[in-house]
């Protein structure tokens, strides 16, 4: 005879619901809000502080003399923030928002709750200025405003007496499209080297921040480099297309989707990006399909509470109209998208409810490093003892294995990835690091591995260039990186630089005498 776990499956096969994936889908939002605001809690004051290195009061005030007040700073860049915006607001918000997330990852979830932690994370990405301009940011807050609709306003058992609205589930479902379908036609666009499908020769060592197993992947052979390229059209082109297709095709996609984000979250460090782009992929499968992945006691559960559902026509009320906001607001997004000017992570509303995405557009074939060095010597020339801040991500010591670091994110590392790539002139808070470095900070300096100069100050701190490549696996000096100088990124200062001071006291980094 079946076993009760058997019949609840073959129940749940019969009838197709989303119980166990509205639980799924809770449970991971949960864990990818708390390692985002762990991130806050753990970097914001450094970052965007009253002593940042970019600090969110003069932007707060840069935002309301372009737009004429605080109110109309509000209305473009809604926030908290501009009601309580110290140190002590950042660190408080960033600590309810993780704890509010951990309540969710356990499993208790309700659309009020998943409404403030919307907004608490909204908060940050408004105002965090370089530190949260990457698309994953507006993508969570994308993801977490759909969240709260699939949820009663109070309820937060794991399975309450409401279904999750399928509206909701075809909206998870058109985020998946959007993002992967977006990511693909930007590759199309964007470089030769994807559209001759060698864009892996060089990706896996020239990505932000490689992985333990980044050197793995990109020694393979080059015929498994191009299959590699082959399998991205497959789940970014072709995919998309099946996830509002009949359940197998729309199980095959959800399937080759999360399969595709497996693999690049294996073979790099792209902070939480890959699991933020599982999540609405999993609204492809239903119940049926988790019942043979889950336990049986949260698979009878499910059962149960199909079985004595009931409606609640203000939820159906609310999923219905959230549907045609999201599709009258989905309309600049698919323009941007099918339009040969396309252009990926971008907002076209003030509260970022329907986004443009996209990713490696184009892939560089050689590593840059900005390395900052320090030395207490009188003179700054080569032959100084100059010693270098270790970054926590990116490489500098030939011979450090690639950590593990995603779905956490080192903000620093990954804006000076970008920065090695332009000049200082694009990035002006690099002076403000090194004025910082200079006074050894303690906020600044713990962005890095550790202080080289945990004593006293260096004398002079500059920035030098560096192009990096993977070492051969197995070199005799167990290298697992090799490097060569290019040039000197930002000249040696001194905390006593007149040019330096004058650059800070301009950007207002620190006050006039």
């Amino acid at each position: 005879m079946a076993s009760e776990s058997q019949r609840a499956t073959r129940a749940l096969d019969s009838s197709p619901s989303y119980w166990l994936t509205r639980f799924v889908i809770l449970r991971l939002l949960g864990v990818i809000y708390a390692v985002a605001f762990l991130v806050a809690i753990n970097q914001i004051v450094p970052l965007i502080g009253s002593n940042g290195l970019l600090p969110m009061e003069s932007y707060l005030k840069q935002v309301s003399d372009v737009l004429g007040s605080d109110r109309a700073g509000f209305m473009r860049l809604p926030s908290l923030f501009w009601l309580w915006h110290s140190d002590t607001a950042l660190i408080t918000v960033a600590w309810i928002g993780f704890l509010l997330s951990c309540v969710v990852a356990a499993g208790f979830a309700n659309a009020l709750m998943l409404a403030v932690l919307w907004f608490l994370y909204l908060s940050f990405t408004h105002l965090g200025q370089d530190w949260y301009s990457y698309g994953w940011e507006i993508q969570l807050t994308e993801t977490g405003f759909l969240a709260i609709f699939l949820c009663p306003l109070l309820d937060l058992r794991p399975f309450p007496r409401y279904a999750p609205p399928m509206p909701i589930l075809v909206l998870f479902r058109w985020l998946a499209f959007r993002v992967m379908l977006g990511a693909g036609l930007i590759k199309v666009r964007g470089d030769e080297i994807w559209r001759n499908s060698t864009a892996l020769y060089y990706h896996f060592e020239t990505q932000p921040i490689p992985g333990p197993l980044s050197r793995w992947f990109h020694f393979l052979p080059r015929t498994a480099l191009r299959v590699g390229v082959w399998f991205n059209w497959l789940a970014e082109i072709v995919a998309p297309f099946f996830v509002f297709g009949p359940r197998l095709a729309r199980h095959i996609a959800g399937a080759v989707i999360v399969l595709f984000q497996i693999n690049i979250i294996l073979s790099g460090n792209l902070s939480f990006l890959n699991w933020l782009t599982i999540l609405p992929a999993l609204a492809c499968f239903d119940d049926g399909f988790w019942a043979r992945l889950l336990p049986g006691w949260l698979v009878r559960k499910a059962q149960a509470a199909a079985e004595r559902t009931e409606v609640s026509k203000s939820m159906r009320a609310t999923a219905w109209a959230i549907t045609v906001l999201i599709a009258a607001l989905s309309i600049r997004p698919v323009l941007n998208m099918v339009s040969p000017g396309q252009i990926m992570n971008t907002s076209f509303d003030p509260l970022d409810l329907v986004n443009t995405y996209g990713a490696f557009g184009t892939v560089g074939q050689q590593r840059l490093n900005v390395v900052f060095e320090g030395t207490l010597d009188k003179t700054p020339n080569d032959s100084a003892h100059w010693q270098p801040y270790l970054y926590k991500g990116l490489p500098v010591l030939l011979d450090q294995r690639p950590p593990q670091i995603a779905p956490y994110q080192l903000r620093l590392d990954w804006q000076m990835w970008f920065a090695a790539m332009a000049s200082p002139a694009e990035y002006p808070w690099t002076l403000n690091l090194v004025w910082k470095l200079l006074h050894n900070e303690p906020g600044v300096v713990g962005l890095f591995t550790h202080n080289p100069f945990p004593n006293r100050p260096p004398r002079y701190v500059r920035a030098v260039l560096y192009r990096y490549w993977f070492a051969q696996p197995g070199n005799a000096q167990g290298l697992w990186w090799q490097r060569e100088r290019v040039s000197i990124w930002l000249p040696p200062m001194s905390a006593d630089d007149p040019q330096l001071i004058g650059v800070l006291r301009s950007a207002g980094w620190i006050p006039l005498k």
